[in-house]
């Protein structure tokens, strides 16, 4: 009976708010009827007393723009609607200015390169014509070598300098619909390059290497890459910001507010529904015994560490986007907890942006993995953690690198850690194996760790791992390069 009563008072709630968002959406298409709902245009339902005044700033609210909802219950509420401008469409709609490959053809006269230097690989972009990735060793009194791959050339003469291409953009501007893309958590507008015929994948059958180059609208840029990203196996995508694309309509950045709809109850109805205010009770009633279990699980986790080893817990990982997986967790945590349970390896520490994510368990093994929500998830083991075999690796490589400090004393930089024995390689038949780099890295967030996966010969990585939490450890490292808890 109760959960009946639950299903029955969510039911209800939802219907209420479904007919307010769809009247919301209804207004934003000024009086059109939209085929689905966007999630470009956001909607949060408030519930004011009657002494209430609309807002002055911001979206526009009209006392006249409002829809009269009734519920299951037969309570009756009057909700304001925001009146969403629809400035926007009707300046695209005007838009008789140059086409996106006319505001983009400076660029690509200039036969100018863009350049993004990461911790081992360096990326090349020339607009236009290709897209490289490489590596440079440089070693004093020999020649330097390189290591590239080629991620796509420009299959054909480029589109920007192709007058049909021209005269079809010009045609279809104003009508076609522009491609977006969630950057950093907005959904942005670009403009495709396709490339082609780069290095062969031997992933892939020796089929060639293949990227698509997005350029998005920022203002005060200076056509930076902003990422480089695999997709899947040897496809890439690649994002340059410009200022080009800027003065045209459809290109520009637009923020994502949140639209308030303002119901206020009638005569004889409660502040709020009376069903919608009973579910927001059972929801709150339904977390508490997991705010409870989560509380307790954390207060015991380090006794039961030890025990439960095979527990791996994730830390936040990457760049500042991605510091929101597990940081309220993590942020409970004082130093000397965070690094014991990291050297014991109950915390594993998770990267990877494009097709493959990892997974490094300190003393334990470096997994890479996918994971689909039909196929579930696919793992790879890359390597697995022997202190025998590491000790005698570290006996003929450098397991520790060194930097001078400011006052002149020498301080550990990077160590190095050796993993064999992974799954067996497709093309070579041996076990894969992983040199797992840890270096120090200073950022705002304490806890935050960033790693990233390279393949600099096949079958053979170095996982780069890099966070401020390193920093406090690297000192304690031996001749090995293995580390300790500071004392």
């Amino acid at each position: 009976m109760r959960r009946r009563q639950l299903l029955q008072q969510r039911g209800a709630a939802v219907w209420l708010l479904w007919g307010l968002l769809e009247a919301a959406a209804t207004a934003a298409a000024g009086g059109r009827s939209l085929p689905q709902f966007s999630d470009d245009v956001l909607f949060r339902v408030n519930w004011p007393g009657s002494e209430f005044s609309l807002p002055g700033a911001g979206v526009l609210y009209r006392e006249d723009h409002y829809v009269i909802m009734t519920t299951a219950d037969k309570e009756k509420y009057k909700c304001v609607l925001p009146a969403i401008a629809s400035r926007d469409e009707e300046e695209e709609k005007d838009y008789k200015g140059p086409s996106t490959a006319e505001l983009l053809e400076p660029l690509f006269k200039q036969s100018s390169c863009s350049y993004r230097i990461e911790s081992y690989w360096t990326y090349e972009i020339c607009h236009g014509k290709h897209i490289r990735q490489y590596h440079e060793e440089k070693e004093t009194g020999k020649k330097t070598n390189i290591q590239e791959y080629y991620l796509g050339n420009m299959l054909r003469k480029s589109p920007l300098h192709d007058p049909e291409q021209e005269d079809n953009d010009n045609e279809k501007d104003s009508g076609k619909e522009i491609p977006t893309k969630n950057i950093e958590g907005q959904m942005t507008a670009y403009y495709p390059v396709e490339m082609g015929n780069g290095t062969p994948c031997s992933l892939r059958q020796n089929q060639p290497r293949s990227s698509t180059v997005m350029y998005v609208c920022h203002p005060e840029s200076k056509h930076e890459i902003l990422s480089v990203a695999e997709v899947t196996t040897c496809e890439y995508e690649a994002v340059i910001l410009t200022p080009l694309l800027c003065s045209h309509p459809k290109y520009r950045f637009r923020s994502s507010p949140v639209n308030d709809i303002f119901c206020q109850s009638l005569p004889g109805s409660p502040l709020k529904p009376h069903n919608l205010e009973q579910l927001e009770k059972q929801q709150e009633m339904l977390k508490m015994p997991l705010r409870r279990a989560k509380e307790f699980q954390e207060e015991t986790s380090s006794a039961k560490e030890d025990k439960f080893s095979s527990i791996h817990k994730p830390v936040a990982v990457g760049s500042n986007q991605l510091l929101t997986v597990g940081t309220t967790h993590i942020s409970k945590l004082t130093d000397e907890q965070l690094i014991k349970e990291f050297l014991s390896g109950s915390y594993c520490f998770h990267g990877g942006v494009g097709w493959w994510k990892y997974e490094f368990c300190y003393g334990k093994y470096v997994h890479q993995y996918h994971e689909d929500k039909e196929k579930g998830k696919t793992t790879v083991v890359v390597g697995t953690w022997n202190k025998a075999e590491h000790n005698h690796w570290a006996q003929n490589n450098e397991a520790r690198a060194y930097q001078l400090r400011d006052d002149g004393q020498k301080a550990v930089k990077t160590v190095s850690h050796y993993y064999g024995n992974g799954d067996p390689c497709d093309l070579t038949g041996k076990p894969r194996q992983v040199t797992v780099k840890l270096k120090c890295k200073e950022s705002d967030s304490p806890h935050a760790v960033t790693v990233y996966m390279l393949e600099p010969q096949i079958c053979l990585y170095i996982l780069g791992v890099e966070s401020p939490v390193i920093c406090k450890i690297l000192d304690t490292a031996d001749e090995y390069g293995l580390l300790s808890v500071p004392s």
